[in-house]
């Protein structure tokens, strides 16, 4: 049986604010409740006039509120910015307040440029990239001890400095544990921790299956997860004909354009992406940026995930689905989830 799931990266369209973004995102996520997708995800970016989403912690609480029973959660937390404990504390909070109902993506890109980055970083010294392995281990240990699996010690060594420090508030249950990535790195970390995955497709198209093979083949069965288990995050478009997905598409394929070119802003309306002058070289970029994502009819789409699937053996999807106005948006997702019929 396929799984439907959202991941929203609250974006922000030309004319619009952020607010408006919020509202948005809002808006669809009670909307793919009662449609039946199965989780709802916010995406962490920084320093961007395109995207509204920079805390997804607040997100989920404002999402959970908003919602009854769709589980809702980060993809991800980037957590080269964070302490270990602080995000443990933050989505123990988010348990206590929504139990059963909270995933825990994590990953390890920036969201950001690198100036940013450091302008992020916890203290005067950042956080080297080869230490998240590390850092990724000490959250898992301060949330099963929040758990009451690892007693008073907390999960430690007698000779570890954090032994007896807590992640409060502690109680049952803990958030589903989630590694995101876009290549191996990812996938090897969360085959390593007994994590589930998630395959950035949309990101890094190029990868092929390789990432998902790799998790499989390395798994190792955790308190949390016996066995392994990957979805893939795609980037969908889904219209009542194919040429209105391709026009309502046309917006979020000219803003990678330029994402790829460093001069991302808001999200062009319809009209001007459809007019857009593209140079000789900006059309073999857009040939490749539309090989990034699905677009199409309902039963175009649906054909095209259960191919994706078969090739990267999963039937977990979570759809990015970007479009410049939200009744197109909220159509798309209408559509894709009666073709599948969850």
């Amino acid at each position: 049986m396929v799984t439907l799931s959202v991941l929203d990266q609250s974006p922000i369209r030309q004319g619009g604010t952020a607010a408006e973004a919020m509202a948005n995102t809002l808006d669809l996520a009670r909307h793919a409740e009662r449609l039946g997708y199965s989780r709802y995800w916010v995406a962490e970016h920084h320093n961007t006039n395109s995207f509204a989403g920079s805390a997804p912690e607040i997100m989920i609480a404002a999402i959970a509120a908003a919602t009854a029973h769709i589980r809702v959660g980060s993809a991800g937390v980037m957590l080269p910015h964070y302490s270990s404990l602080k995000v443990a504390e933050l989505f123990r909070v988010l348990e206590t307040l929504h139990p059963g109902r909270i995933d825990l993506g994590v990953g390890r890109a920036p969201g950001s440029d690198q100036r940013t980055a450091r302008a992020l970083q916890p203290g005067p010294n950042a956080y080297p990239i080869d230490v998240f392995p590390q850092q990724v281990e000490l959250l898992i240990q301060f949330l099963e001890d929040s758990n009451g699996l690892s007693g008073d010690a907390g999960g430690f060594p007698e000779t570890h400095p954090w032994r007896g420090i807590h992640a409060t508030p502690r109680g049952p249950g803990m958030p589903e544990l989630w590694m995101l990535g876009s290549g191996g790195d990812g996938a090897a970390y969360a085959a390593s921790f007994g994590m589930h995955y998630c395959f950035a497709h949309f990101i890094n198209q190029d990868a092929g299956t390789g990432p998902l093979d790799l998790y499989r083949s390395q798994f190792k069965p955790s308190r949390h997860l016996s066995s392994p288990h990957g979805s893939i995050a795609v980037s969908v478009t889904v219209a009542e004909t194919e040429e209105d997905a391709r026009r309502i598409a046309a917006p979020r394929n000219l803003w990678v354009l330029h994402l790829l070119q460093n001069r991302a802003g808001a999200f062009p309306s319809v009209e001007e992406a459809l007019a857009y002058q593209y140079s000789d070289d900006e059309k073999v970029m857009l040939r490749a940026v539309e090989r990034r994502g699905i677009v199409g009819t309902p039963a175009q789409v649906r054909g095209r995930l259960l191919a994706m699937g078969e090739e990267y053996g999963v039937d977990d999807f979570v759809i990015l689905t970007i479009t410049y106005d939200q009744k197109d948006r909220i159509r798309s997702y209408e559509l894709l989830a009666e073709a599948f019929g969850i």
